[in-house]
């Protein structure tokens, strides 16, 4: 079975042809990072347009890299929600169109849970019950998966996602934009036992906090600038050296990552777990691979770092495990929805 994936949810126009729902035909990724890069972030109107300019030929590049017609394609998944409206609204109309008129069935899917399943895109597959810690910049959350379509979710963020704190912190600190992939180039050259930073405790909750990880972040700048409480984060970047920025890449990467890996670990001890996976954009960090592997107790296979961030092929492939259960949606009932739940 072969489904078309369309992934629109924030500044990526994504389609993938996926097989069987574990064999990527292909994944296409039109990136918008240079667009908004002289914004210092994302422009929610910029991205919905861009989006309609490169859609269809995203989707037309899909198929082409797959070698397959629209005859071969078995249905379109595409995805529902969360996300920005605009660029929500997008994928959405272009799939229910191309299911309406190609008379293909049609799958919704919730971006947040198909990121776990990139790690159905490799050759080892995961066994359930599998464990998830998907970690993207609006998103941290732990799913207990029982079936690839039954999960339970047994924490998520309170406040900043670990990624949204990583761009967050970057931006304090001047760091270019994407700051989330600055701050990981920085931390390399950095001593991430340079500043002790506080981790939230949230008593026995799997659920995250990292608004006071943040805020500890801008109080250690400010202390060595020499300014107090009142000195805007604006002000900080022009008086950090390299080295400063280096150390606090370094050592706010390794608190954010021991936090989430040490709510991932005990989730493995509570439920037991045959598979545990990581996934969405900070997923494709390296460091965060290395914390996981060191203390989850299990041999650990990381999807490719295409899968991890936003794309095509973790549509498609959640796509066609909703399609063997047979949860089509009506194309003209299908409304985009930014505050989808998990």
């Amino acid at each position: 079975m072969k489904i078309l994936g369309i992934e629109t949810s924030c500044d990526e126009t994504a389609a993938a042809v996926v097989e069987d729902g574990r064999h990527a035909l292909s994944n296409v990724v039109a990136s918008q990072v240079d667009l908004h890069k002289q914004y210092g972030g994302v422009v929610p109107e910029v991205a919905a347009r861009s989006h309609i300019e490169v859609v269809l030929p995203v989707v037309h590049e899909a198929l082409e890299k797959a070698s397959v017609t629209w005859d071969q394609i078995d249905g379109i998944a595409v995805t529902q929600g969360p996300g920005l409206l605009g660029s929500l609204l997008i994928g959405n109309l272009t799939a229910r169109t191309l299911a309406l008129t190609l008379k293909k069935p049609l799958y919704a899917v919730n971006h947040v849970v198909a990121h776990t399943f990139a790690n159905f895109l490799i050759e080892s597959q995961p066994q359930f019950p599998m464990l998830s810690l998907s970690v993207s910049g609006k998103h941290s959350d732990i799913l207990l998966f029982h079936s690839p379509l039954e999960y339970t979710l047994l924490g998520q963020t309170r406040d900043d996602a670990g990624g949204e704190a990583l761009d967050k912190v970057a931006k304090m600190m001047g760091l270019p934009y994407p700051g989330g992939i600055s701050l990981s180039k920085a931390a390399i050259n950095g001593n991430e036992h340079a500043y002790e930073l506080p981790q939230a405790h949230l008593g026995d909750s799997y659920d995250f906090s990292f608004s006071g990880l943040k805020t500890a972040v801008l109080r250690t700048l400010q202390a060595e600038v020499g300014g107090d409480f009142r000195t805007p984060s604006t002000q900080i970047p022009g008086l950090l050296t390299q080295i400063q920025i280096n150390d606090m890449s370094a050592s706010f990467a390794r608190t954010l990552y021991e936090t989430l890996v040490s709510k991932l670990v005990r989730a493995y001890h509570e439920y037991h777990p045959k598979t545990v996976v990581i996934a969405g954009g900070v997923a494709a960090n390296q460091r965060f691979r290395d914390e996981v592997s060191r203390q989850v107790p299990l041999e650990m296979n990381y999807a490719p770092i295409p899968f991890c961030t936003d794309n095509g092929a973790m549509i498609g492939a959640m796509g066609y495990f909703l399609a063997q259960a047979g949860r089509t949606v009506e194309p003209l009932n299908l409304p985009a929805d930014p505050s989808l739940p998990v």
